[in-house]
């Protein structure tokens, strides 16, 4: 079985997993979709081989969860989707690991969100990750004008670099004032005040599905 796995000192890999699906396998337990692991493997001549894998955390509050596993996979597709070749990075690495904890520990009905209330941490991860990336929006002022974003209609235009004002037509993305404030928090990495927050998904529906591509 072929893992594609992210790791701390290589990045991102892809790693043959022999037999490990066996019942008497000894990868089996702690080789498992959304673990965090030690690993082990060595390097063929086509193909990189793992031997060994220690369980760190399977992150319990995900698998039990059906609403955390479908985010987990949506991160999971973000970032294989974007990072296209073996490259490691520390902020990506320590990013990945905050964002499945908060996921892992996150009680949806007690944070005043609605059932789909684990998009913010989606939206946590994808708009961080980006701008990792070098994609991070410009959000207080508008890319074509330059003035600060003050008027209630602005739109979000990812291919030039953020938001674009009500004075300067654009056919972009329509994102509302709430969308940007909320979307300042969560670049500025500020949980406390986010999980303060009570919102409707409608603004968080604004922030998901904006593509952008890794060259």
């Amino acid at each position: 079985m072929l893992f594609t796995v992210y790791t701390k000192d290589f990045g991102k890999l892809e790693i043959l997993g022999k037999s490990v699906r066996k019942i008497a396998s000894k990868l089996r337990p702690s080789a498992e979709v959304f673990y965090l692991s030690e690993i082990e493997f060595i390097q063929g001549k086509i193909q990189k081989t793992l031997t060994d894998a220690t369980l760190v955390d399977k992150f319990s509050g995900i698998r039990g969860d059906l609403k955390k596993i479908r985010i987990a996979h949506k991160i999971s597709e973000v970032l294989d989707n974007l990072i296209k070749g073996q490259e490691p990075d520390e902020k990506i690495w320590r990013l990945l690991i905050e964002t499945f904890q908060k996921l892992n520990d996150l009680k949806l009905p007690a944070q005043g969100w609605s059932a789909s209330g684990g998009e913010i941490i989606y939206c946590y991860f994808y708009w961080n990750f980006i701008s990792i990336l070098g994609y991070r929006p410009e959000l207080y002022h508008c890319v074509r004008c330059r003035k600060k974003i003050i008027t209630e209609r602005n739109y979000l235009v990812p291919e030039e670099g953020g938001i674009i004002c009500g004075s300067c037509k654009s056919e972009g993305r329509n994102i509302s004032p709430e969308a940007i404030k909320i979307l300042r928090i969560i670049l500025k990495r500020d949980w406390a005040t986010l999980f303060k927050l009570k919102f409707e998904a409608q603004y968080l529906k604004e922030l998901i599905c904006v593509n952008y591509s890794s060259s």
